[in-house]
């Protein structure tokens, strides 16, 4: 890393001329929080919570507006980290086969079409970073492209096995073969919409905010029920937990710059441009100093998994790493937490022209479960949340939370919207919690 931008990026400096405020910039669409959210109150806790002068309030549903599944949904007023919330959710029944959305003024949440073919639901959550847009944008966007996607791919959903060819027609003799030797399912086709609804509105999201000339990114984490099965897409920090009366099933895996170091030190080394010059791929056990030049340290490169070498320190390696830091600290080019989202087209290092978007992927990760032959039980339930939960709690904390609240509520139908709030207000009091 060059002296230059290192000074400019972590050292203090003489105090110069103040900076012209930026000129406002339209927005892609109106700031507003999830529709479902419309008539709800800021909860104000029990009397505890209400005397501490550091607690926010929390907002839920209101008490009448059931969500799909009596699903829960709870959120954190904002930290005034920023100047709005920067986080979204969305939930709505979807029903794939024609294009249309009913009138939004009369939703209580999103209804994807009238005719039904295929029917399940959809749940989504979005963690902001940068700004409240790409959030938003994925909030508005996400289930159109998903519901495009699955329509795409309907008619091979209903066939058993799926069709090679839509239209029934055998071109090759071998075609039905290919389907049962690469033990094709219909799963498989919903697993591929998902991923392609993420990359269609990370596009979208790219064009919307170059346009209005805005910033920003988020992570989605997004549940389909859909034909018996339920499916996890995740994309960033964010987490989805199955909670039982015996176990904790993880529902998604994290992406950040550490767990994806291999994928990302490998993009690097392919194209070395990417760098500019300024960062070096390796890993070191620490920032290197001029004092160890010359000096044989440990080190890791994108062909290394657990194990680790040592090398002969150059000066090239006194760059600053292209990963830096440990867990909840480590960062892409000392900048971004999370390797997989949507969003950050125009997000580049501090005072560079490097930008961090060839490094970050849009593709979610797809966890299935088969909930007839789970053979769920009422008390049964997944919880999803943003990082803000899973910094405080951890999964085994989270289940046993759940595990101690529902069999005592059974007979209250809004009882996951109990809990969710209670999570919050916990959460509203921890001084960690963002």
């Amino acid at each position: 890393m060059s002296a230059g931008w290192f000074r400019r990026r972590f050292l203090p400096g003489p105090p110069g001329p103040a900076p012209r405020p930026p000129k406002p910039r339209a927005s892609p669409v109106p700031y507003r929080r999830p529709r479902f959210l419309r008539g709800s109150a800021s909860s104000p806790g029990p009397a505890d919570t209400a005397r501490r002068p550091d607690a926010r309030p929390v907002r839920s549903p209101a008490r009448g507006r059931a969500l799909p599944w009596n699903a829960g949904y709870a959120e954190i007023i904002n930290a005034e980290k920023s100047e709005f919330n920067e986080d979204q959710a969305a939930c709505g029944k979807l029903c794939i086969r024609k294009c249309g959305f009913g009138a939004e003024d009369d939703q209580e949440w999103l209804t994807l079409n009238s005719e039904e073919f295929l029917t399940g639901h959809y749940w989504a959550l979005f963690d902001g970073h940068g700004g409240p847009a790409a959030a938003i944008l994925a909030a508005n966007t996400l289930h159109s492209c998903l519901r495009r996607q699955l329509e795409a791919v309907a008619d091979g959903m209903a066939a058993t096995p799926p069709l090679m060819h839509l239209s029934g027609c055998c071109v090759c003799p071998s075609d039905p073969q290919f389907v049962e030797e690469k033990g094709i399912r219909a799963e498989d086709l919903v697993i591929g919409a998902l991923e392609s609804a993420f990359q269609e509105c990370d596009e979208v999201i790219g064009r919307e905010l170059e346009a209005s000339g805005q910033v920003g990114g988020c992570t989605a984490l997004v549940a389909v029920s859909l034909q018996g099965k339920l499916y996890m897409a995740n994309a960033g920090d964010s987490r989805a937990i199955l909670v039982r009366r015996d176990e904790v099933l993880p529902l998604s895996t994290e992406f950040t710059p550490e767990t994806e170091r291999q994928r990302i030190q490998q993009l690097a080394f392919v194209y070395p441009e990417l760098l500019a010059d300024e960062f070096t791929r390796l890993e070191f056990p620490r920032r290197l100093k001029g004092d160890d030049l010359g000096q044989k340290v440990l080190f890791r490169d994108h062909h290394m998994s657990g194990c680790r070498s040592y090398k002969c320190v150059e000066k090239s390696d006194l760059k600053y790493p292209l990963i830096h830091g440990q867990g909840r600290q480590a960062r892409l080019m000392g900048t971004l937490a999370v390797s997989r989202g949507l969003g950050d087209h125009q997000l580049r290092v501090l005072d560079t022209s490097i930008r961090l978007k060839p490094f970050l992927l849009s593709v979610p990760q797809v966890i299935v479960l088969d909930m007839d032959q789970l053979q769920l039980q009422d008390d049964d339930v997944v919880v999803m949340a943003t990082d803000g939960l899973w910094d405080v709690l951890s999964n085994e904390q989270v289940g046993k939370l759940v595990r101690g609240f529902l069999p005592g509520n059974r007979e209250d139908p809004h009882r996951c919207a109990v809990l969710a709030v209670e999570f919050s207000r916990g959460l509203a009091l921890h001084p960690c919690c963002s």
